[in-house]
């Protein structure tokens, strides 16, 4: 059965909390799953949560700080040692080279996985499958940060009264699926399009238009809201966002389920954070992120 959720392994920004982790989200999509971010004690909270190295098939950093990238030492030397039986790809800044580096070879072990670099120098297309394709956009951070953003193909979806009105039923059916055309009918006249499914993921930045152009029509919005409102100078001087700028961002980019989490230290209350999204107007679903909470990507 295909599954596609996010699990949140961690929601902590720059530090972490008695109750909050470093940063680290599996974006599971039927059969593969992409790790964003893995923060310091990834790993750990991997075991928690139930993800198993063999999970993996991706591993996406935003950037080189180590809320965000700590955690990559020992999530590549954990896919080694389980030997997981297939290539992991890794997806990071190409300005980090030397940072990726030095993690992936922080300590000596032994190398039984192909993990293959795939940096991302500039905005467009890292990777194109069956399942999806998957796009970088340049973020505003005092470091080089890249957002990512995963777009299921369109496909089609039958429609049983134009079937019906066609006189098509019973092994039929999937002829015309297969072939296109059965009989003078075109598969165009007895289905619609089903547009694809899109989930975004945005951590540490400033307001700035690659992360309106990641947000655009996402089912699934995952973004960084470190500081509330009042506090939105430090947002700005630091490259942060307020729970009030990322709603407005998914308000009007049509996101369906809204996820905030890389939530500053300074505050002990979450629910504020949620008070202040939905009074930036964002209507849809909404969830402040937990550690090992799990959010299902919203159905078709």
């Amino acid at each position: 059965m295909s599954v596609r959720e996010l699990v949140v392994l961690g929601t902590a920004s720059q530090v972490p909390t008695r109750h909050r982790n470093h940063n680290g989200y599996l974006l599971r999509w039927d059969g593969q799953g992409i790790l964003f971010d893995p923060g310091e004690g990834t790993q750990r909270q991997m075991l928690r949560a139930g993800v198993a190295a063999h999970d993996i098939d991706r591993i996406c950093v935003t950037h080189f700080h180590g809320d965000h990238s700590l955690g990559l030492a020992g999530v590549i030397q954990r896919i080694n040692l389980d030997q997981v039986p297939h290539p992991v790809t890794a997806h990071y800044p190409a300005s980090g080279q030397h940072f990726f580096e030095r993690l992936r070879y922080a300590t000596a072990y032994r190398e039984t996985v192909r993990l293959a670099e795939a940096p991302v120098a500039a905005d467009g297309p890292l990777a194109v499958t069956d399942a999806y394709t998957l796009d970088a956009r340049l973020l505003s951070h005092p470091v080089e940060s890249y957002g990512y953003r995963l777009t299921e193909p369109d496909g089609r979806r039958v429609l049983p009264e134009r079937l019906a009105a066609h006189g098509i039923k019973g092994p039929d059916v999937g002829r015309l699926q297969r072939e296109g055309v059965l009989g003078g009918v075109t598969l165009d006249d007895v289905s619609e399009v089903r547009r694809g499914q899109r989930f975004a993921f945005v951590m540490d930045t400033r307001l700035c238009d690659g992360v309106h152009a990641l947000a655009e029509g996402a089912d699934m919005l995952v973004i960084e809201s470190t500081f509330l409102d009042e506090d939105v100078r430090l947002a700005t001087d630091h490259g942060h966002l307020t729970a009030g700028q990322a709603a407005a961002v998914a308000r009007d980019a049509g996101v369906r389920h809204l996820v905030l989490t890389h939530f500053s230290q300074r505050y002990s209350d979450p629910a504020e954070f949620e008070r202040q999204a939905r009074a930036a107007g964002f209507d849809g679903e909404l969830s402040i992120a937990q550690d090992l909470m799990r959010v299902p990507v919203p159905k078709r």
